[in-house]
């Protein structure tokens, strides 16, 4: 049978209640470590992802301006892209409010 003094129960579980907030304090700044290195991956995985679009997008330009064609090949290679940036500038240059009525009795 294993005796122990008050003392002794009341270390323990201070010692144990230390480990415990050490370990979560740890796992915190593990998790936000992990968000920051994922947020920045993020960034230069869109970055990548533009930079190849944009060449892809460049190249296809160029060889239908270097060999002429159809003037309406060449109408299509440098509109279909203008149209589609120009709707990704103008929805993200947008400010859009949405502005619901208040129902009688509701919180203001």
């Amino acid at each position: 049978m294993i005796e122990l003094t008050a003392v002794q129960v009341v270390a323990g579980i201070g010692v144990l209640v230390a480990f415990l907030w050490v370990w979560r304090a740890g796992t915190r700044r593990a998790r936000a470590a992990a968000e920051k290195a994922r947020g920045g991956a993020r960034l230069v995985s869109l970055g990548g992802r533009v930079l190849f679009n944009a060449g892809l997008i460049v190249g296809v330009q160029w060889v239908v301006i270097a060999h002429p064609g159809s003037p309406w090949v060449l109408l299509a290679v440098l509109g279909v892209p203008a149209l589609f940036s120009a709707f990704t500038l103008t929805r993200a240059l947008t400010v859009e409010t949405h502005s619901e009525r208040r129902r009688r009795g509701g919180r203001r």
